[in-house]
């Protein structure tokens, strides 16, 4: 669920500020890795049908390539306002468990971002800000 709510909460304000968008928004991510997947999975493992695994890898690939883009995005966030980039983009392609620490990193800059965009205190999180 964060994950469509971060990508559709960029998208939303991107839209609305910008213009314009450089993502796909909560349901333009979420739906083509399910679908792929879904349908990916069924074809391999219920159908056996040959050379499937590719839409796997496709639906793997999406995920990714999002993942990367979304931190760029919250990157541009606060480069776009003289601060220093919280993430690199490849702390996307980490494996388990320190993928899961970035995305947590990820919606802490993000929240930062829309509490200061909403004029809200911010109240620092050592281990988030400075780890």
């Amino acid at each position: 669920y964060y994950k469509f709510s971060v990508e559709e909460e960029l998208f939303q304000e991107e839209l609305r500020t910008e213009g314009r968008v450089t993502g796909c928004g909560g349901y333009g991510t979420l739906f083509p890795f399910v679908y792929l997947g879904l349908l990916g999975a069924v074809m391999r493992f219920v159908l056996d049908v040959e050379g499937s695994e590719i839409l796997l890898q496709a639906a793997g690939a999406w995920i990714l390539a999002g993942q990367v883009n979304l931190y760029y995005r919250i990157n541009q966030k606060f480069i776009s306002k003289g601060e220093e980039a919280p993430l690199h983009a490849w702390w996307a392609l980490l494996p388990p468990p320190f993928d899961l620490i970035v995305g947590l990193r990820q919606v802490h800059f993000l929240a930062r971002h829309s509490a200061e965009v909403r004029g809200e205190e911010w109240e620092d999180d050592r281990v988030a800000e400075e780890l």
